[in-house]
């Protein structure tokens, strides 16, 4: 009895060994790829770095001089406008009808002065015929100089009233782009009223905002580069102002700085970043395309010489410039990096 109860459980223990599937081998992860950068150590600009945003030199809110119905509107926000282009009139109506008053009272006072011209021409030759006094020559000079007045003021009259009607047709002052529109069709305008505000998107600075500690070193290479980091841009700047007053409450100095004519997708109040240099030094760079960013991790993906990929968490610095950022920890000296990270990630072990 002994010996069966024995071989039974060497028999279970036999089933049970060869039952048991082998253990899988971990699977070595796919080679990459992707594209890849070399993290190496070159001379970088060093920069001080300031909030700014970006506003238009030439800005301007084209009003209604007069008042009446706006009757057409040309352009929306977004369009573009050619410098003397209409974009909108109002109801000329009442003004063309003053103006219409301004001219027949300048007709009236015109023939009144010719009546005057000749009554005096009369007089001077009955003077000389004794048939009048020189009284009466005064008068009838005080007649005629008072019609000529009254025909200069009704013709600065009749012109005020041509530029008021003049007014009806509001063009723009300069090409730019619509940024805004004050009115709808068949809404009543008055004097002083806004109709439409745009801008010459080839006139746009970025004003920052510096330290006065960081004014001297800023002055002395007066060079600078603008990040957009809405467009994921970096733009050389053409000139920098130091504007000469600071704030005495912030101790905080403004700094303008004109963009290039051609740039394109930034408008009036977009947040950028003022990188100034303030001189250069070598640092070990990893390209910027290549850094991975999840919550509160900073990582790369790490290449290895068979191709396999493996994510490795990195601590960045401040330097760099558009394609390459410091890194101060994780990296070192050409390691390569894959500059997809996300196509990477898809074929390193666990993804």
């Amino acid at each position: 009895m002994g010996r069966l109860k024995l071989a039974l459980i060497a028999l279970a223990a036999l089933v049970a060994a060869c039952g048991e599937a082998p253990a899988p081998k971990p699977a070595a992860p796919a080679a990459v790829t992707a594209k890849t950068g070399t993290v190496e150590v070159r001379d970088v600009e060093l920069t001080t770095s300031a909030e700014a945003v970006i506003e238009a030199v030439r800005q301007s809110t084209v009003s209604a001089q007069i008042a009446g119905r706006v009757v057409e509107l040309n352009f929306d926000v977004g369009d573009f406008v050619e410098k003397g282009q209409v974009i909108a009139r109002i109801d000329e109506r009442a003004v063309t009808q003053a103006e219409a008053a301004s001219v027949a009272q300048v007709r009236e006072a015109q023939a009144a002065l010719g009546n005057a011209r000749a009554q005096y021409e009369r007089s001077k030759q009955l003077l000389a015929q004794k048939f009048i006094s020189r009284a009466a020559l005064d008068q009838a000079e005080a007649t005629y100089k008072a019609a000529q007045a009254r025909v200069t003021a009704l013709l600065a009259g009749a012109g005020a009233a041509s530029t008021e009607r003049s007014f009806a047709t509001l063009a723009a002052p300069y090409g730019g782009v619509v940024s805004a529109r004050h009115v709808e069709l068949g809404e009543m305008a008055t004097p002083g009223r806004p109709i439409m505000t745009g801008f010459d998107p080839s006139t746009l600075r970025v004003v920052a905002v510096v330290p006065q500690a960081q004014v001297a070193a800023i002055r002395a290479i007066g060079r600078a580069k603008i990040e957009v980091p809405s467009l994921g841009r970096w733009v050389e700047v053409t000139r920098m102002t130091i504007v000469p007053s600071a704030d005495p409450r912030t101790h905080t100095t403004q700094v303008r700085l004109e963009l290039p004519a051609h740039v394109r997708g930034v408008y009036p109040g977009v947040y950028a970043r003022a990188h100034f240099v303030v001189g250069s030094a070598p640092r070990l760079l990893v390209p910027r395309a290549a850094v991975l960013r999840r919550s509160e991790v900073t990582a790369v993906y790490v290449v290895n010489e068979e191709g396999r990929a493996r994510l490795r968490q990195i601590r960045l610095g401040s330097a760099g410039d558009e394609t390459a950022v410091e890194v101060l920890a994780g990296l070192q000296p050409g390691e390569r990096v894959a500059l997809e990270p996300v196509k990477a990630g898809m074929a390193a072990p666990g993804a």
